[in-house]
């Protein structure tokens, strides 16, 4: 069983999507386990746009609660042997301390803390071992981290643009974690994100003093279309303009909910997408990918 959207891209990607009983209403990766018996919910009110999020989350930190909730009787019943659980973010997701304290039987709890994209790979591997593939994790994590090199091999000796990436609009989150590990590998200098450091609001006299070459708008839990719909909380302000990278066209809208929210294997996927708009004569975007271009107007997209 999953209680976050990661441990389900992790476990399929290791062969074991059909061992699965159950997932988050969030799991939507793969498309298979969309079919999968859900045992979470969120209290966000359907249709709210990124304020009334972002004040509904803060609300619930203060009442010391998740926006997420356990069905802890579809757990019960689920009678899962092992269960992939996280420790990153006790808001938005279900956490391990959630948990309740007697199942019976006891599932193996496997907690995932990736901070990082090490920290990531040493989830893989962890997962690996949990659900008795490790040979599988250590060749997922293998290729994964080839196609990093290879990433990083095509991009060498280029210029670094400058970037900001933005994990949510209203109000502006810088995107922290391992997004900018994601920016340098594939070729660009984040200007306010830092490693391992998390996501934290910044002011739009931070963005503007920042200015960056190219803006990404890859709001946490959102794909590409939704992040254009979001866009409006900050296309429509008047520092907009004054930005370089809006005056050049280089503002993306992209799946942060695919390549950048989530710690599963598919933030490869993330650091190919970016490199493939900061240096498109040397990089090519992984398959299926899609990158929306904002410009004013129209909004043109593209998919690899």
């Amino acid at each position: 069983m999953s209680l976050v959207p990661a441990g389900t891209e992790i476990a399929c990607a290791l062969g074991a999507g059909d061992e699965l009983v159950a997932v988050t209403h969030d799991c939507d990766y793969p498309p298979a386990v969309r079919a999968l018996p859900r045992i979470t919910c969120s209290t966000i009110t359907p249709g709210s746009d990124s304020f009334a999020i972002d004040l509904e989350v803060r609300a619930a930190v203060e009442r010391g609660e998740s926006t997420f909730h356990l069905d802890a009787a579809a757990l019960a019943a689920a009678r899962p042997d092992v269960l992939l659980g996280q420790t990153l973010c006790e808001v938005c997701a279900v956490t391990v301390a959630q948990l309740p304290v007697a199942l019976d039987p006891a599932p193996a709890v496997v907690p995932l803390d990736g901070h990082s994209l090490a920290g990531i790979f040493s989830d893989i591997a962890r997962v690996g071992e949990a659900l008795g593939r490790g040979p599988a994790a250590a060749q997922l994590v293998a290729d994964l981290r080839s196609r990093i090199a290879r990433v990083d091999a095509l991009v060498a000796g280029a210029g670094r643009p400058t970037v900001v990436c933005l994990e949510w609009l209203a109000p502006l989150f810088n995107a922290g974690h391992w997004v900018p590990e994601q920016v340098a590998i594939a070729g660009g200098e984040d200007l306010l994100g830092r490693p391992l450091v998390p996501s934290i609001d910044v002011l739009w006299d931070d963005l503007v003093a920042a200015d960056p070459e190219f803006l990404f708008l890859l709001p946490c839990g959102f794909d590409a279309d939704r992040a254009v719909v979001e866009a409006a909380a900050v296309t429509a302000r008047p520092e907009w303009q004054r930005l370089r990278a809006v005056r050049d066209g280089n503002v993306y809208a992209l799946d942060g909910n695919a390549y950048f929210s989530r710690p599963g294997p598919r933030v490869v996927d993330g650091i190919e997408l970016l490199a493939s708009l900061l240096h498109p004569d040397r990089v090519s975007a992984p398959v299926g990918a899609r990158s929306i271009r904002l410009t004013t107007p129209p909004v043109s997209s593209s998919v690899a």
